[in-house]
Parts: structure tokens; C-alpha cells; sequence
């Protein structure tokens, strides 16, 4: 009955809610790291810091995630499990499926295949079970209404794309948490005003969980989220994505809250997605797999120019929210202005930010010697 009764009033004071849910969310990670670090250290779990894409000398835990899906998963579990718009079971057995793996592949690795196995089935949990996926496309290339057969493969698709493109960004101190931060932030913002508390509320959750891990993460970084925050925050941020996109589809009148939804999920998103989409069409080019690991990221090449870790995060944060408000400014011209418009933006980005480097390049090597390098690394 006190349950009942506390839960109406919860209700009611929405604003509430958010306080309990953002404060529990943080104390809980921010209280649980330092034992975490203090376990790691006793038990040696330490990232190898003689490996060749590693930009640090010493080693360094890296099971920061471990914090973050605890904290996440228990302020879920009080606070939104008793929620009928979102279903936070299935979003819970997802996330338990990528800390599974994320810790295994933390601890001592997982084969690749296994990897993407593991994401399909988590993504195939939340599109099957959970019934949250694309069912238009906006009139983005002509399309509206889509089939249940071509929105079930293309939501799944984006699920895994969105969990190792955070993944594959979480290269650097604090760029991958605070990238969760800002995306789970926008999201959180915009369920509020659309009036969906619930996506509010499990965004919300996501970000005092990394809030209270960046702390720890920032440069000089104490430890590391590893695969298991950073795979954990691609898939909740890939869900918030798709139910924001899904609650702004058109309705019968015709009229949506934001009718460039599409849009302004890719703006919100579009660290990561331009910087994976860049470094695998680079692979392709110079004849390997798209899923080989270098040293070709954006945040790469900004390290390459002179920038430490704390500015080269916040220059492509910084570049992220810009991208988030263009989107609002130019939202009355439709998802197609957009995405040509910031595919214009992202090769000039990148074209400007390949001359740079290779300037950088020249100063440090001579002309001589730099005849023999292979001059296709750095065409992006």
C-alpha cells in the first residue's frame, strides 16, 4: 500500500522522479568505483598498456563499466520498473546480455564472431520481444510507412552499428563517457517535452550512471569503462534513438512533435557514427576488414596534431552539440536537406582535418624518408 502510494505521488511530481532517479544513479557509480579500482588493483585486472593502440605507459583498470551497469540497472529497477510505455524487462535483459560479454571481454577477450553474435541477439531481444523499431522512414529517400520484415532487419542493423560505433570511439580519456553523456542528455530532454517520462527517465538513468564515472576517467584517467560500459552505453543509446525516432512518427493528421526526428537522432549521435563510418570505409579502401583494429579514429589524428586528451574530447564535443543545434535550426527543412547537409559538413571536416595532418606530417618526417609511406592511410 505505502508503495502504491508513494509511486501516485512519484507520478505526480515528475520532477521528483528525475531528482531520485539522476541522484541514485550517480551516488551509486561514484560510490562503487573506488572499490573497483581497489579490486582490480589487488587482482592485477589491469589494460595492457604495451600495446600498440594504447595512448597511455602505465596500466590502468579498466572495469568502469562494471560501476555503470550496476548503477544503472538498480535505479531502473526502483524507480522505472513499474512503467507501462517502456518495457524495461526486456531493455534490462539486453543490457545483462552486453555486461556479460563486455566483462568477459574484459577480463580475457572474446572472439569477434561471438561478439556480434551476442549484440544480434541482444538487439533481436529489444526489436522482437520488446516490439521497439523503426516502422517509418519520414519520406527520408522517398520512404514512409516500411514492412515488418524491413523493420525488423533495418532496426537491428542500427542497434549493432550504434553499439560498436560507441565502442570503437571509447579510444581515448573520458571521450566515449562524456559522448554518452551528452547523447542520453539530448534524449532525456527530448522525452520530457514530448511528454514520454519513462525515456526521460531511462536516459536520465544512463547519464548520472557515467556522470559518476567520469570523474574517475577524465585525464589523468584512473580507470577505464572497457568494453562493458561502452558497449552497454551504445545499446541503451541505440534504443533511446529508435523510441525517440518511433514516438515522433506521423500520426493520421499528419502532425508529429518533430518532424524531423530522423534527423536530429542522427545529429545526436553523430560522434559516433561519423567516426565509425569513416575509419570503415578507410579500411575497405586500403583492402582490409572493416573490423580490424588501428590507429585511424578521429580522436587519433587530433592526438597527431598536438592535442592531449582533455582538449581533443572536448573539441569533438564541442563539434557534437554544434551539429545538434544546426539540426533544430534547420528542422523545417526535412531530414533529406539534412543529411546531405551534414555529409557536405563531415567531408569538408574531414578533409580539412586530413591536410592538417598530413602538414604534421611533413614537419615530422622528411620528404625523403616519407616517400615510401603508404599514402592511402591518409586520404580521410
Amino acid at each position: 500500500m505505502t508503495e502504491f502510494v508513494f509511486s501516485t505521488y512519484l507520478k505526480g511530481h515528475f520532477w521528483l522522479s528525475y531528482l531520485l532517479i539522476f541522484v541514485s544513479s550517480f551516488g551509486i557509480t561514484f560510490l562503487t568505483i573506488p572499490s573497483i579500482i581497489h579490486v582490480a588493483s589487488f587482482r592485477n585486472f589491469y589494460d595492457d598498456p604495451g600495446h600498440q593502440r594504447k595512448n597511455h605507459n602505465r596500466g590502468i583498470p579498466r572495469l568502469g563499466g562494471v560501476a555503470i551497469f550496476i548503477s544503472f540497472a538498480l535505479t531502473l529497477l526502483l524507480w522505472c520498473s513499474n512503467g507501462n510505455l517502456f518495457p524495461v524487462n526486456y531493455l534490462l535483459t539486453g543490457c545483462i546480455m552486453m555486461f556479460a560479454m563486455g566483462l568477459k571481454d574484459d577480463l580475457k577477450g572474446v572472439n569477434p564472431g561471438t561478439k556480434l553474435f551476442i549484440e544480434f541477439l541482444a538487439a533481436a531481444v529489444i526489436v522482437l520481444l520488446a516490439d521497439i523499431r523503426f516502422s517509418s522512414m519520414y519520406g527520408l529517400f522517398g520512404i514512409h510507412e516500411i514492412s515488418y520484415g524491413v523493420s525488423v532487419v533495418l532496426t537491428i542493423v542500427t542497434i549493432i552499428f550504434l553499439i560498436n560505433a560507441f565502442n570503437l570511439i571509447d579510444g581515448i580519456d573520458g571521450l566515449a563517457g562524456v559522448t554518452g553523456i551528452t547523447v542520453n542528455l539530448a534524449f532525456a530532454i527530448a522525452g520530457r517535452l514530448m511528454g514520454h517520462d519513462e525515456l526521460a527517465m531511462i536516459a536520465l538513468a544512463m547519464v548520472g550512471a557515467i556522470l559518476g564515472f567520469i570523474n574517475y576517467n577524465l585525464t589523468p584517467a584512473k580507470i577505464f569503462m572497457g568494453d562493458t560500459g561502452s558497449l552497454l552505453i551504445g545499446l541503451v543509446s541505440a534504443i533511446m534513438a529508435v523510441s525517440f525516432i518511433e514516438d515522433n512518427k506521423f500520426v493520421s493528421t499528419g502532425v508529429s512533435v518533430i518532424l524531423t526526428a530522423p534527423a536530429v537522432a542522427v545529429a545526436i549521435l553523430i560522434g559516433p557514427i561519423a567516426d565509425t563510418l569513416r575509419v570503415f570505409f578507410i579500411r575497405v579502401l586500403n583492402g582490409q576488414s572493416p573490423f580490424k583494429a588501428d590507429r585511424n579514429h578521429i580522436h587519433h589524428r587530433l592526438l597527431l596534431l598536438g592535442f592531449s586528451h582533455l582538449q581533443t574530447m572536448l573539441i569533438l564535443i564541442s563539434a557534437n552539440l554544434g551539429i545538434i543545434v544546426l539540426a533544430f535550426i534547420f528542422t523545417a527543412y526535412g531530414n533529406a536537406f539534412f543529411v546531405a547537409g551534414i555529409t557536405v559538413v563531415l567531408c569538408l571536416s574531414n578533409w580539412l582535418l586530413d591536410y592538417l595532418v598530413r602538414k604534421q606530417i611533413k614537419i615530422r618526417i622528411p620528404d625523403h624518408t616519407s616517400k615510401g609511406l603508404n599514402k592511402s592511410r591518409f586520404l580521410l
